[in-house]
């Protein structure tokens, strides 16, 4: 679909640098576009509902590193054949690059030189086809699919941790629980109000503490513990923004992070419970299981 001469083609340039909104907005005008540039996810969004645009051009970090993907989706759900580029100064970012090849037009490594930018901009917009539809997924989604990868990825944090990493366990030991966990999570949010958790999975939680008590786990020990598996889970979500529903996005989020307060709080009620019994502490060598 080639864009008619009456009708100038509108980008939306979305980028936190200050110096790169003044002058690359500048450029593109001179080829004959017309630009809004704006320079958070906030304006992006707001720019995205109000206003018809022919190109994405979003940098992949806009404040925090991978919100350019919650800029794709939302154009890619509400304005299906608009071009989607993306600008990343992290070639070896490759996770980030997988889920850029599956779900944008096409991707820039910074600093891209302006002709090569807009080259790419005219080829983009002379061979567009209809928008397909993306995938539709809840956090709870994704948290199911990656499981063995959150634990994976959390076990490399524990793993290389100054202090829970010198803990004389096993790495199966160190996850033992934790795929189970992740599971539980995911449970949780899709059965919707996490604070009103069922017995078995309140149950579930305080058992893990007891057990990580078993394996020679201080409080705060414990608490770094979950921290890692948490901030395993926010980047597998990150890295799969584009296919989430951003329509519940912020629901999810909320409901996410008062399920992780739930097993929190039971893991530690757990925990102390078995300290109070007398469990002895230092037997933890002990092979436990769920």
């Amino acid at each position: 679909m080639n864009a008619s001469p009456e009708k100038p083609v509108r980008v939306l340039f979305v980028d936190d640098e200050p110096g790169i909104r003044a002058t690359l907005p500048t450029i593109l005008e001179q080829q004959g576009f017309t630009v809004m540039a704006v320079g958070s996810i906030d304006e992006a969004l707001t720019a995205i509902m109000s206003a018809q645009f022919d190109v994405l051009i979003s940098d992949l970090n806009i404040g925090q590193p991978g919100d350019g993907f919650v800029v794709v989706s939302a154009m890619r759900r509400t304005q299906p054949n608009c071009v989607t580029l993306i600008l990343t100064g992290f070639p070896g970012f490759e996770s980030a690059l997988q889920a850029i090849r599956s779900q944008v037009d096409d991707y820039l490594i910074k600093p891209t030189p302006v002709p090569t930018l807009i080259s790419l901009v005219k080829e983009k917009l002379t061979k567009r086809q209809p928008g397909i539809a993306t995938p539709n997924k809840r956090i709870a989604d994704i948290i199911r699919e990656n499981t063995f990868g959150i634990a994976q990825r959390a076990l490399q944090y524990m793993k290389s941790d100054p202090v829970l990493g010198k803990l004389p366990i096993t790495d199966e030991q160190r996850i033992q629980h934790t795929p189970h966990a992740v599971e539980q999570l995911a449970t949780m949010l899709q059965a919707g109000e996490p604070e009103r958790s069922g017995a078995s999975h309140i149950r579930n939680s305080e058992e893990r503490g007891a057990k990580r008590l078993l394996l020679g786990y201080t409080v705060p020990l414990l608490a770094v513990h979950l921290r890692l598996v948490e901030r395993a889970i926010y980047e597998v979500i990150q890295e799969n923004l584009l296919s989430l529903n951003l329509s519940y996005l912020m629901q999810d989020l909320k409901s996410l992070n008062a399920a992780l307060s739930v097993q929190l709080e039971h893991t530690l009620r757990g925990y102390l419970a078995a300290e109070q019994r007398g469990t002895n502490p230092h037997l933890r060598g002990r092979k436990t299981s769920e």
